[in-house]
């Protein structure tokens, strides 16, 4: 079972790539300092733009161009920005207070849609979804063209748009024709970022002389990677915690994978081996386990076996956190990142009014 584990990671380390445009939008109430409404897109996990009520900011200098060349899109994120955000907060988070019997504090509600493309099969999958203050409130079913509500607070909504076939049709239109032809779009425009290949730095790393050894590779990219332990030549599952890929500032990420050796006479420590593999990269990068050349932050007031200094994990993994804060306050924190939803039309009048009839149809 194990080893059938292991081959279906390696299957998707070296499957086909799904690309994914991902919009997300956040309002919000109670939280000081802080825009009321705020909007980022994500191409392939890179940040490509972001916009509140006053400000549209464009990343990176393939996106402006993409957009100057295709003014539909400049003007449909410049109305989703300026126009959608400031409604998606002013006409909404007052209904859904009163809906859950909130007066004050801190509450967010948040839109995720897009979609995602295998550029293997062709197959595209659609999402749009709903959240309010850290649970799923409203997520559109593309089989059934219906709304799926989760909260009994959600009802009222979901009559209302199940009721509404024409809005149901125009979600399906944007999601498998509109969405997917501006990702290939995208993706066209910034193949120098998006479809590249970086291998990644690898380090050993180590907190205390008890402590696991930490294998990190930090600066690859795509995010389709994997890291083991060998031993022998052998894949190691025992004894070994396998870290998350996380994002790095730069758009590029780290990931790493931790060892026990607590059991492992010093003698056996050149036996171990770890293993990094990033997909359409055919050759692996491997780091033999060898005490001289890990890093840690003890030696200087220990045994004198290592040196004191900042590692590049901690450069990375403060980069990353920096990172991941703005990114989960701009999509709220609240909602991890789910397929196979649906975005909504890119029709002005009705994107401005949504919330305000739907979410609000007493008004």
């Amino acid at each position: 079972m194990k080893k059938l584990f292991l081959l279906l990671l390696l299957c998707h380390v070296s499957s086909a790539v799904k690309h994914t445009l991902v919009y997300f939008t956040t309002a919000s109430t109670g939280v000081p300092n802080f825009p009321e409404g705020v909007a980022v897109t994500m191409i392939d996990g890179l940040q490509a733009g972001y916009c509140d009520t006053n400000t549209l900011e464009l990343q990176h200098d393939w996106v402006k161009k993409l957009l100057n060349d295709n003014p539909d899109q400049l003007q449909w994120y410049t109305e989703e920005c300026l126009e959608d955000v400031p409604t998606f907060f002013k006409a909404s988070i007052h209904s859904l207070k009163q809906r859950f019997n909130q007066s004050g504090g801190v509450h967010i509600l948040q839109r995720m849609s897009g979609c995602e493309w295998d550029d293997e099969t062709g197959e595209v999958v659609g999402f749009n979804q709903y959240g309010y203050d850290g649970e799923d409130f409203l997520s559109f079913d593309l089989k059934t063209l219906t709304w799926i509500a989760p909260k009994p607070q959600a009802l009222i909504t979901k009559h209302s748009w199940d009721a509404d076939k024409p809005r149901s049709r125009g979600n399906k239109y944007f999601f498998t024709q509109i969405c997917p032809e501006w990702l290939k779009k995208t993706l066209t425009y910034g193949r120098s970022s998006l479809l590249r290949t970086d291998l990644p730095s690898v380090s050993l790393l180590q907190k205390s002389p008890s402590s696991p050894v930490s294998c990190h590779a930090t600066g690859f990219y795509p995010d389709r990677a994997l890291m083991l332990w060998r031993k022998d030549g052998e894949d190691l599952h025992e004894d070994v915690d396998q870290g998350e890929i996380l994002p790095n500032h730069d758009g590029s990420f780290q990931m790493r994978v931790d060892l026990d050796l607590s059991s492992v006479k010093p003698e056996d420590w050149r036996r171990y081996e770890c293993v990094f593999l990033l997909s359409g990269v055919k050759e692996e990068i491997i780091t033999k386990l060898d005490k001289a050349v890990i890093r840690s932050n003890w030696g200087k007031n220990g045994n004198g076996k290592g040196e004191e200094k900042p590692s590049d994990i901690t450069v990375s993994i403060i980069a990353a956190v920096v990172v991941l804060t703005l990114i989960l306050i701009a999509v709220t924190g609240f909602m991890v990142y789910r397929k196979k939803k649906a975005k909504h039309p890119p029709s002005p009048p009705e994107n401005v009014s949504e919330l305000h009839e739907e979410l609000n149809p007493e008004t």
